[in-house]
């Protein structure tokens, strides 16, 4: 798609500058919104297919493209391989939201949305790893606490704890005391409510 100003024109170009730290180099490619007054739309069903995209399609999809870009960027996507942000969820978020048609609905979150829930139903996602729903934070915690724990089961003092606490196990049957236990006090318990 060329960024001829023709092309372009019919555009409410304003809904670009207000997605937040717009790129000057692009404000710069697009026209300004005082450029030319809007001519009427063309009737959706006889138009061309330009004048279809460039009346009913680019002005909702060409803003939400900015947000998701913004979105993008703030959950650092352009920093590392794999993230939890899903593109095409935002996206079709954004879209259903800001859908003409839906002027006075209220906002509604992805999973929310009719034909996303119906879709799902029949497709339903693999869970996402739990290494993607961690914070940065609570990742170390975990890592830090693991090598602790490591640290400290390497040590000779507790390795000997271990060892007799296992040898203890085998020679005394502990389960099996155990066991043995819990089934003299069920029985208690049977005779107690009759």
């Amino acid at each position: 798609v060329s960024l001829e100003a023709g092309m372009l024109q019919p555009l409410c170009m304003g809904q670009f500058y207000s997605a937040p730290a717009a790129d000057t180099g692009v404000q710069q490619l697009l026209p300004s919104p005082e450029a030319a007054p809007l001519p009427e739309p063309p009737d959706p069903k006889m138009c061309s297919p330009r004048e279809y995209l460039e009346y009913y399609i680019f002005p909702v999809l060409l803003p939400g493209l900015a947000e998701l870009l913004h979105q993008a960027k703030k959950e650092k996507c352009f920093e590392r391989k794999r993230t939890k942000f899903i593109a095409c969820d935002f996206l079709t978020k954004w879209l259903y939201n800001h859908n003409p048609k839906r002027k006075d609905e209220s906002f509604t979150e992805f999973f929310s949305i009719p034909f996303v829930n119906n879709w799902l139903k029949n497709h339903p996602r693999r869970p996402m790893p739990l290494s993607l729903h961690l914070s940065e934070e609570e990742a170390c915690i975990i890592i830090q606490s693991f090598w602790r724990g490591y640290r400290v089961r390497c040590d000779k003092e507790v390795q000997e704890l271990r060892q007799w606490q296992k040898q203890f196990r085998e020679e005394e049957h502990i389960s099996e005391r155990v066991e043995e236990f819990w089934t003299e006090q069920e029985d208690k318990g049977k005779w107690i409510k009759l």
